[in-house]
């Protein structure tokens, strides 16, 4: 009897814990990531939500033409998670005249990307979880940052795209992320946040060594659309790390930081 007792009790405090987990939305892939990194399962997601598997198997509510107000509304979510920057302004003001919470998150900084964890920790049914992720982040982050500081510095191009060229600027987390690596942008000093740029530009900037999203079959591409004028190292990093302004952001960072350490090094006779 009193076995059964204890179960029942056990249960009951299982069921409060399920039935008090905030419903969550995301609307942006980046904002997924983050949210299960912290311990939160949302309900709904935006389109590309593809990080971690389970993320593929819920409703996508958001996709490049906006918010679908009508299945976001069937959810009854307690919280939507919007990115500033991505979330279309005037759709997230609907959702909150409707008396939906929207919380906006802009991680374009490495201190931002860390800070976004600790806030989801008011809506996870897990915040301590959220807090590791955000301390196991940022001593990762402080790592890389101690043991590249004093590298030699490497002018690089941070290159999105062939055709148009696209590149990220100063005050990107792109960009901190390159910097933290001993790497400088020659596009540093453009004022808008991703800006296009010509092949011409590129070459009187002189780069030694150029960042991409892909692998390395692109990499070869990259490399073939800068020849004869330019002959230099591509390092291609994980698209999803390396362009989504989330988690695994660290990722991009470890591998960026690594191969160009390498970039000017003679070969070994």
């Amino acid at each position: 009897m009193a076995k059964r007792l204890v179960y029942l009790l056990l249960w009951l405090a299982c069921a409060a814990t399920a039935q008090a987990a905030p419903r969550v939305v995301t609307l942006a892939p980046n904002i997924t990531e983050l949210a299960f990194a912290a311990g939160i399962t949302p309900v709904g997601v935006s389109a590309y939500s593809d990080y971690p598997a389970a993320a593929q198997q819920i409703e996508q509510v958001a996709n490049w033409q906006g918010i679908n107000s009508e299945k976001l509304l069937r959810l009854k979510p307690d919280v939507v998670l919007a990115w500033k920057g991505g979330t279309p302004q005037r759709q997230a003001d609907q959702l909150q005249a409707l008396g939906i919470k929207v919380v906006w998150l802009a991680p374009d900084s490495i201190e931002q990307l860390i800070a976004s964890l600790r806030q989801l920790a008011a809506w996870s049914p897990q915040p301590q979880q959220a807090e590791q992720a955000a301390a196991t982040l940022q001593q990762q982050f402080t790592d890389l940052r101690q043991r590249y500081q004093h590298t030699p510095v490497k002018r690089v191009f941070l290159q999105f795209g062939l055709k148009p060229l696209f590149t990220a600027s100063g005050n990107t987390l792109q960009d901190e992320v390159l910097r933290l690596c001993g790497g400088e942008n020659i596009f540093a000093d453009v004022h808008v946040p991703w800006p296009q740029v010509s092949r011409e530009q590129v070459l009187l900037r002189h780069p030694a060594a150029i960042v991409a999203p892909g692998d390395s079959a692109y990499a070869q591409q990259i490399a073939q659309f800068w020849q004869p004028q330019l002959t230099l190292p591509v390092i291609a990093i994980n698209d999803d790390w390396l362009s989504r302004a989330g988690p695994r952001m660290i990722l991009a960072a470890q591998k960026m930081c690594s191969e160009l350490q390498s970039v000017g090094k003679s070969e070994p006779q």
